[in-house]
This record gives C-alpha cells, sequence and structure tokens, in this order.
C-alpha cells in the first residue's frame, strides 16, 4: 500500500479530519493483554489512587496509537508514517462508570519536506486537558 494523499495537494495548514476514540476499562483491558502491560494502573484503581493518581490511567502507548490513527486514515496507509514521536504531559484518567474517557485528536500539516514528506502537528486532549506535548509525525505522500 502507499499514501492516497498527493504531496502535490497539500499545503501547510491543511486539517485532517478530527477523530474522537472512546476508552473504557474493557478497552484497557484487551490493550494490556495484547501489549503484556499489565501495571496495575491501568487496571486496578485502588493501586493506582495509592500512587498518587486520580484514578486508572489509559497506557501512554495506547494513547499515543489512538492518536496517531487521525494520521494513517487521513494518508490510507500505516506505513506512511516514516517517524512519529510524542511527549507524555497528563495522563488519560478512565473513570469505571460504564462511559469511561475520550480522546480527541485533531491535526494539522505544519511543514513540507523534501522526499514527498509532510510534518503532521497532532493535538490529543482527554476531559479537557492536552495529553500528549509535541506530538508530530513525519508522513510520506504519494
Amino acid at each position: 500500500m502507499t499514501a492516497k494523499i498527493a504531496y502535490d495537494e497539500v499545503e501547510v495548514g491543511t486539517e485532517l479530519p478530527a477523530q474522537t476514540f472512546p476508552v473504557t476499562r474493557a478497552t484497557l483491558v484487551q490493550y494490556a493483554g495484547a501489549s503484556g502491560d499489565f501495571n496495575p494502573i491501568h487496571w486496578n484503581e485502588k493501586f493506582a489512587v495509592e500512587v498518587g493518581l486520580p484514578d486508572v490511567i489509559a497506557h501512554g502507548m495506547f494513547t499515543m496509537a489512538e492518536a496517531v490513527r487521525v494520521v494513517t486514515d487521513w494518508a490510507g496507509d500505516p506505513a506512511a508514517v516514516v517517524e512519529y514521536g510524542v511527549r507524555f504531559t497528563k495522563p488519560v484518567v478512565v473513570p469505571n462508570d460504564g462511559t469511561g474517557a475520550l480522546i480527541e485528536v485533531s491535526a494539522k500539516v505544519a511543514a513540507k519536506l523534501d522526499d514527498r514528506r509532510v510534518r503532521v502537528d497532532i493535538t490529543a486532549t482527554s476531559a479537557g486537558q492536552k495529553v500528549l506535548g509535541m506530538s508530530r509525525a513525519v508522513v510520506r505522500l504519494a
């Protein structure tokens, strides 16, 4: 597969379609099983509170993966992402209320680079707080 977006048709400032991703305790259990990360801060409310967290929190790598979905969906090919990095700024707190949390993600093309690549800056928030900082992906377009 290759990116479905043409480099020549993209301008700096192009906004990618925003998405919202729900996160429940069940989601965290599924991710823990898939990743092998069974740290109790991601599933045990009592433990999470004892170590100073407000409640169970989503895995950082899960949050990072959900955020980049905006980019991979836009590009049409996950392999088009050639670089990706973030700083974790706040946790995604996931209450055990049957609803959970939402990760709201928006992104825009911040720079056109050589070799048909663009830098996409990503903004991810949950409960009104920015949960990822310096979240950037470099994408090779068609």
